[in-house]
């Protein structure tokens, strides 16, 4: 019998879900860095292959089950310059679906290294799922949870893993409503960094039912359009080549640039731009692809809680 408590005060009132996305019939854990420890552990590689072009967060899994890695390079159209031929039956190549743009790619590489493959969605919440390759997803790069990940692989951990709790990293979400995006911005920082070297775990309650309340079609139509606002007024300014499928839905409108200035230009207009990635400068020299792009690349914002008049003021920063 349910043993839930009856009366009393009240929880946080939460929309009831009618979405049936949320990483429905996926793994769901406490991040997607231990998605990928996961797939690690169950697949039992000897090594793994791994961009330049990366989250530092992605050596974590992998140091913590001590596998041995190597990194490659990117090209300018975000592809790796790697031979997939030499890749071992018992090694593993890790692709990042770089941006949410990169589908197109995917598509392609799988066909190559179909045994051999991980893809890193972290970027890509709404990239469809590809049957019998193991894929992971962040929901925290697109919504306003605090952690979680979705995973597919057809490889399974007979473990019952501890269930996470969230609570605690709730902060900087609610400060940002109550407060400012620069009075939380402390807190984020807090609550990322606690994130690190986490055990796996199951998806907390609180992130589960957070994620089955959200419309996911009007996140995704807001998206693209904000993105393809920018990408029409910028395509002949931006250095990277774009090119999307039909499903794509971008995290970000990434444009590489050569003005350094203009990202602190950015910033004078309260426009925030992560940075992708800064400790790509100490894992490459300077003659990589991939020390260049995380200078050159600029990630402007194009999500959900945005509008054309929000991508005019973009665009105006970046124009004049």
């Amino acid at each position: 019998m349910n043993n839930k408590a009856i009366g009393g005060y009240f929880e946080l009132e939460l929309p009831v879900g009618n979405s049936d996305f949320a990483g429905n019939n996926s793994i769901t854990l406490n991040s997607a860095r231990n998605c990928l420890e996961y797939i690690l552990r169950a697949r039992k590689k000897s090594k793994i292959y791994i961009p330049y072009y990366t989250c530092d967060v992605i050596l974590e899994p992998i140091q913590k089950i001590n596998l041995e890695y190597e990194f490659y390079d990117v090209d300018s159209n975000l592809e790796p310059l790697f031979d997939y031929s030499t890749i071992k039956e018992s090694e593993v190549f890790l692709y990042t679906n770089y941006f949410g743009i990169k589908d197109l790619f995917i598509q392609e590489l799988i066909h190559k290294i179909p045994n051999n493959i991980i893809i890193d969605n972290a970027q890509a919440l709404f990239a469809p799922v590809i049957m019998n390759i193991d894929q992971f997803y962040s929901p925290r790069k697109f919504v306003g949870v605090a952690d979680g990940g979705f995973l597919y692989t057809n490889k399974h951990l007979n473990i019952d893993f501890e269930k996470d709790e969230s609570y605690q990293r709730m902060s900087h979400l609610l400060k940002r409503i109550d407060l400012s995006a620069e009075e939380g911005y402390s807190d984020f920082s807090e609550n990322d960094k606690s994130l690190e070297n986490q055990p796996i775990k199951t998806m907390s309650n609180l992130t589960k039912k957070m994620l089955t309340g959200i419309d996911y079609d009007y996140i995704k139509k807001h998206r693209k359009e904000n993105f393809l606002f920018l990408h029409e007024a910028l395509k002949e300014k931006n250095s990277l080549p774009i090119e999307l499928s039909k499903e794509s839905v971008p995290m970000v409108y990434p444009f590489r640039t050569q003005d350094k200035k203009l990202k602190q230009k950015l910033i004078s207009e309260r426009i925030y731009c992560a940075t992708y990635w800064p400790n790509v400068l100490n894992w490459c020299t300077e003659d990589k692809n991939s020390h260049i792009l995380a200078q050159e690349i600029i990630a402007l914002p194009i999500d959900q809680r945005y509008s054309v008049n929000e991508m005019k003021k973009i665009l105006e920063c970046i124009m004049y």
